[in-house]
């Protein structure tokens, strides 16, 4: 049997959820944030707990609706990991 995923203690879990629902260039946020964010914490430049944190003031901070492109895409994500790695390396 499975359980209905908790997504207030797996936070990541809903924040992905929420990228998938909201579609556009939302997914690519996420991703390009995981991304920076889980370096960052290998590197031990921030913890565990703070990743998700991270990726959703990313997400608040970024997102504008736009016309889902390779250009575009590829646009966001170059600025998702410039606008973290500039808080945090």
């Amino acid at each position: 049997t499975f359980e209905q995923p908790d997504i207030k203690t797996f936070k990541s879990l809903g924040l992905a959820y929420e990228a998938g629902k909201i579609g556009g260039l939302m997914p690519t946020i996420l991703n390009g944030a995981n991304e920076v964010c889980v370096d960052l914490f290998l590197k031990e430049k921030i913890t565990f707990l703070q990743i998700a944190d991270i990726i959703e003031e990313t997400m608040d901070k970024l997102y504008k609706e736009k016309e889902v492109t390779l250009e575009n895409i590829l646009e966001m994500d170059l600025k998702t990991r410039k606008y973290i790695e500039e808080k945090f390396y």
